[in-house]
């Protein structure tokens, strides 16, 4: 057995591998989701990374992003790829230190990880359609909303959220963060990334409030699922398992 084969045995059954050898992907923002994001991707096997970001490490970075101490003032995408690379020497990574510009050709799956609506709606209309799959993840504080795209009906569902910044509610993922929301976030993201590789409908809306135990998911399939409490969830799920 390869020292490859040992890599993702764990996950075989969850992952499927052969797709994600053939297709790239693109992390926009690598700040308090987005590395989260990037990281996980890569432990997860994905063989071609696109980063982009214009931003450098600040201290606050360290505790609310999850990077290194030495990384501070460094370009973020350069401190992440180097992160990436040692997870898996072999991944084929690409950091853009620059906003995003609709001239950059991007990944097949596209991870939108900013901070404004006005900035995610410039992007959708540049790519983000014509993207094979789509997630967005938005962060204030204790609460969390991952959204998700990759039919037409989820694209619509995505399309209506890009209200304006006015319309936003105050704050952004920088004001109000912590290591732990974040690395949900990227998780939820993630697990619809998995979620499309293996042809299984994605949750196109999943917003979760730690601090009240709320979760709310909208699947592409079955319409609408609210419940009060993530722990009533958890037990149910443990039923139907079982």
């Amino acid at each position: 057995m390869t020292s490859e084969t040992n890599r993702f045995i764990r996950q075989a059954e969850l992952v499927p591998q052969d797709h994600l050898a053939s297709l790239s992907a693109t992390v926009i923002g690598v700040g308090a989701i987005g590395r989260q994001v990037a990281l996980q991707l890569a432990a997860l096997g994905v063989r071609r990374l696109q980063l982009i970001d214009f931003d450098q490490v600040d201290l606050t970075n360290v505790t609310t992003q999850g990077y290194w101490h030495d990384d501070i003032a460094q370009s973020k995408v350069v401190a992440t790829a180097a992160a990436i690379l040692r997870i898996d020497p072999q991944i084929i990574v690409e950091p853009l230190c620059d906003r995003y510009r609709p001239r950059v050709r991007l990944g097949e799956a596209v991870f939108c990880c900013v901070d404004s609506i006005e900035t995610r709606s410039a992007i959708w209309r540049s790519v983000g359609a014509r993207s094979g799959f789509w997630a967005d993840g938005r962060m204030l504080g204790e609460v969390i909303r991952v959204l998700a795209a990759a039919t037409a009906e989820s694209r619509l569902h995505y399309a209506a959220t890009l209200f304006t910044d006015a319309e936003a509610q105050r704050g952004s993922c920088t004001a109000r963060s912590t290591i732990y929301a974040a690395s949900i976030a990227a998780g939820l993201m993630v697990h619809q990334f998995t979620r499309w590789l293996r042809n299984i409908p994605l949750d196109r809306d999943v917003s979760v409030n730690l601090l009240a135990g709320e979760l709310f998911a909208a699947s592409c399939a079955e319409g609408s699922l609210a419940i009060g409490a993530i722990g009533y969830i958890v037990v149910c799920l443990s039923v139907a398992m079982f």
